[in-house]
């Protein structure tokens, strides 16, 4: 079978597609024919070497996928051969025509749901749902969502209206995303590559505060987010760094204005946000969520993928499927 082979750490050129052995279900597990498969963030930081691989090099890369499910292993319910499925949380081996991985991290795929929307919903959408219940949000509260066109924020602000969010602020670094984070619902809609964004968000705000901030960007501007918050119930969600820096955000700054930090990471967090899977994907199939896809592309292209989500160029989830 075809699949894409890491052969080293580097660059985007160190993933081949190459022809290996079709994998064979061990206890607990099951194959899965895939249809399609995500290339996400995380990927190009292992590949890359800021996060370690759990296998030897060469191997076949790529950690989710989505498809259907052909042969189970021993102690495994025949029941599942035939039907479609996300795996998720494999660590390795996704990129490939076909997938073992454990029955329990398999998840169905409602009907009406493709396989390229299901793979390209389920890590951001389970992100954003996750983030919503944790913020606890009411009908009336006025939000900040950091890089709302596309990924996690994008589903973010979907949620965030469809649920009565009070007003959306959102943030976007290309014109096409601030364009995008509007459709999505926003109700202002502010340039993040500014140096001092920021420091306008009380102009924007017009005399309101920000209950809650969903804080992906990371660096100095999430101190000045601060100022611009509710005192004593603000509350900010920090799950994400896309400036390249952590939050220069301390204990002092939050207890001098009397607002609150969640940071959204770790075992715990990463048991959550598997725990509303098949929640989301029920959610993009009913069409409460639109799912949010750069391209559909095939194996011999995912090194250029890799290259546009380094470069911030991404527009949505670029797709791998074996056949495009």
């Amino acid at each position: 079978m075809r699949a894409i082979v890491m052969t080293a750490t580097g660059g985007p050129d160190v993933l081949v597609t190459r022809e290996v052995p079709v994998p064979s279900p061990a206890h607990g597990e099951l194959l899965v024919r895939t249809e399609a498969t995500p290339v996400l963030f995380v990927e190009t930081q292992i590949r890359s070497g800021v996060f370690p691989l759990p296998t030897g090099l060469p191997a076949v890369f790529g950690t989710q996928s989505a498809g259907v499910v052909t042969e189970v292993g021993p102690d495994v319910d025949r029941a599942l051969v035939g039907t479609h499925v996300v795996v998720t949380g494999m660590g390795i081996g996704a990129h490939a025509e076909s997938v073992c991985a454990p029955a329990e991290s398999a998840v169905s795929i409602p009907g009406g749901l493709s396989s390229v929307d299901a793979a390209a919903v389920v890590m951001g959408g389970s992100v954003a749902l996750s983030l919503l219940e944790t913020a606890r949000l009411s009908g009336d509260d006025t939000v900040l969502i950091e890089a709302a066109g596309t990924g996690v924020g994008g589903y973010l602000t979907q949620l965030a209206r469809s649920r009565g969010a009070g007003r959306i602020i959102a943030t976007a670094g290309s014109p096409e995303n601030r364009e995008r984070a509007r459709g999505f619902g926003a109700d202002i809609v502010i340039d993040h590559t500014e140096p001092d964004w920021a420091d306008r968000l009380p102009e924007a705000l017009r005399g309101d505060t920000i209950d809650i901030a969903f804080e992906s960007v990371g660096g100095g501007s999430s101190l000045a987010v601060l100022d611009a918050m509710t005192p004593l119930s603000g509350r900010m969600l920090y799950y994400g760094m896309l400036s390249g820096a952590p939050a220069a955000v301390t204990s002092s700054d939050l207890l001098a204005r009397g607002l609150s930090l969640t940071g959204c990471s770790g075992p715990a967090w990463l048991a959550r946000v598997t725990s509303v899977r098949s929640a989301v994907l029920e959610l993009a199939a009913n069409g409460a969520i639109t799912p949010i896809i750069d391209s559909v592309i095939g194996f011999d292209d995912a090194g250029h993928a890799h290259e546009q989500i380094e470069l911030r160029r991404a527009k949505g989830m670029f797709v791998l499927t074996p056949h495009s």
